[in-house]
């Protein structure tokens, strides 16, 4: 049977702002993140789809605001477990040689922070949900969770450059076909809301 699926990232947060890896910790929303979502929406088809979101507060308070409606929480949408480095800045661990710490195209499906979660292992944990999909979903996740469903659609490998790239208020909408999951190339804004 059929599936969309529509992903998007979760609004802004003191520990983004200031470019800390966020992992699990739940870290809420800014206010002025919280202003700038207020005026936004899902726009038609997604409006009506099944929402989902990640059992993380930035995440569920996204989808509640750019919704109107509660999502349904689901522990496989938990973002990647970042380890010891959740908490750090990714510039200074970059630049710490003995870290490990390196950029997302020389990852690979098995590179893992220490203590953290790789690629694969949140391939695995996200697999069971993703495959009971059926209709049109939205999910407001976080971005580790967005490059795995992303490069299981692009066919991407955490080697070399990134096919995609995840901004901010929009929906990066992948669909089940007879030959797998497969990426629309553009992603679809979100529509401001009408007073």
């Amino acid at each position: 049977m059929t599936a969309r699926l529509a992903l998007m990232r979760h609004g802004r947060t003191a520990w983004n702002a200031d470019h800390r890896i966020q992992g699990r910790t739940d870290i809420p929303l800014e206010d002025s993140a919280r202003t700038d979502l207020s005026h936004l929406c899902l726009p038609a088809p997604w409006d009506r789809a099944t929402l989902w979101a990640s059992p993380l507060s930035r995440a569920q308070e996204t989808a509640q605001i750019v919704a109107g409606r509660a999502p349904v929480i689901d522990d496989a949408l938990l973002e990647m477990d970042w380890g010891d480095w959740e908490g750090q800045h990714g510039v200074t661990l970059k630049a710490d040689p003995e870290s490990g710490f390196r950029d997302i195209e020389d990852w690979g499906w098995e590179y893992h922070p220490p203590g953290g979660e790789s690629p694969a292992e949140l391939r695995t944990r996200l697999e069971p949900w993703l495959e009971a999909l059926r209709g049109d979903h939205v999910a407001i996740c976080h971005i580790g969770v967005m490059r795995v469903l992303l490069a299981i659609a692009w066919g991407w490998n955490f080697a070399g450059p990134c096919p995609f790239r995840v901004k901010r208020n929009r929906l990066f909408v992948m669909e089940r076909t007879h030959a797998g999951w497969q990426p629309q190339p553009e992603p679809v804004r979100l529509m401001e809301r009408r007073p």
